[in-house]
């Protein structure tokens, strides 16, 4: 008696090409249907900053999971982000296949800048993540800790020049919240503003200045090489593997992360917003995305869409307040 398979062996062999290839498609497993066709990243900056190597990393990821099919990366630079806003608020509008990527920068930005548009205007879908700064000073600084350095604010805060990125920016800010848990007045800081990193690098490693603020990232290979010492990180804990205390543990109950976030355009709808913080909660709760952003020494620091909205709201609040201490806004 034949055997089952000989059976359906030979069937198979009887049977036409063309329901061959029928019979193969339904049997083989549906390929995964992206959730997106094409996603519009836009960057208020110019390629290669943060803003910037975030929606890269997106990209790569969301292209790897086969969340969308086609990602497209757009960058406006000008004013942190401040040029590029009316632009997202106003040509955009309505658009639900797209997001911007930015962060506590821009919304200072447009403070500065006393730009008509701001981000809530926007519709907020989630904040992805966050950066430590870091206080330090050059290797040969007679300051040895954080205590040394603020002993000598606070005798000198006109003396204690502090570089960092542009004026009324995360760095910037960080400086002046100091100020402020130490009971000095913000119009006698001293601040130095630099256009980017390298800059400010050089001049702190020059002794061009007594100190600086920047993200753990951008000053940690030169902490690492001796080229710095780091006093303290403005994150709630120690970084895992880091041997530097938090300003707070060092007396200084300052706390701020170098936020980053996505928003869509005004005008989308309730189903439309919610499909796209579906979509970015999935890509952040993928093995991709967690093991890049550890390796880059992000901090995990996500909040929903309603959690972001609220959590705007009070930032705005807190950085206008800020920036009208610095005399940077009315």
């Amino acid at each position: 008696m034949p055997h089952r398979r000989d059976l359906l062996r030979t069937a198979l062999l009887a049977m036409p090409a063309l329901q061959l290839a029928r019979a193969a498609a339904a049997a083989a497993p549906a390929a995964a249907q992206p959730r997106f066709d094409t996603l519009r990243l836009f960057v208020p900056a110019a390629p290669g900053g943060g803003w910037d190597g975030t929606a890269r990393l997106m990209e790569r990821v969301l292209r790897q999971t086969q969340m969308a099919g086609n990602v497209q990366v757009e960058n406006v630079p000008g004013a942190g982000g401040a040029v590029a806003l009316p632009r997202f608020v106003g040509q955009m509008r309505g658009r639900a296949d797209t997001l911007m990527v930015s962060g506590l920068t821009q919304l200072s930005a447009v403070i500065v800048n006393k730009s008509p548009v701001s981000l809530a205007q926007t519709t907020p879908i989630a904040r992805l993540l966050g950066e430590t700064h870091v206080l330090v000073v050059p290797q040969e600084s007679p300051i040895r800790s954080l205590q040394d350095f603020v002993a000598a604010f606070r005798a000198e805060p006109k003396a204690m020049a502090v570089a960092g990125g542009s004026a009324g920016g995360s760095d910037h800010i960080l400086l002046a919240m100091m100020a402020a848990r130490l009971g000095i007045p913000a119009g006698a800081i001293s601040y130095v503003a630099f256009s980017g990193g390298g800059p400010a690098v050089t001049a702190i490693v020059g002794n061009q200045v007594r100190a600086g603020i920047s993200n753990w990232s951008e000053f940690q290979p030169h902490v690492e090489t001796g080229r710095m010492r780091a006093l303290g990180l403005s994150s709630d804990d120690r970084l895992a593997g880091v041997e530097v205390p938090t300003l707070r543990e060092g007396g200084v109950d300052a706390v701020l992360y170098n936020w980053r976030a996505v928003f869509a355009p005004p005008r989308i709808s309730e189903d439309e917003a919610a499909r796209l913080e579906s979509l970015v909660k999935a890509m952040v709760d993928s093995p991709e995305w967690k093991g890049e952003a550890e390796k880059r020494g992000w901090l995990p620091i996500y909040l929903a869409r309603a959690d972001f909205t609220a959590f705007l709201a009070e930032e705005a609040q807190r950085v206008g307040e800020t920036l009208q201490q610095l005399g940077l806004a009315s």
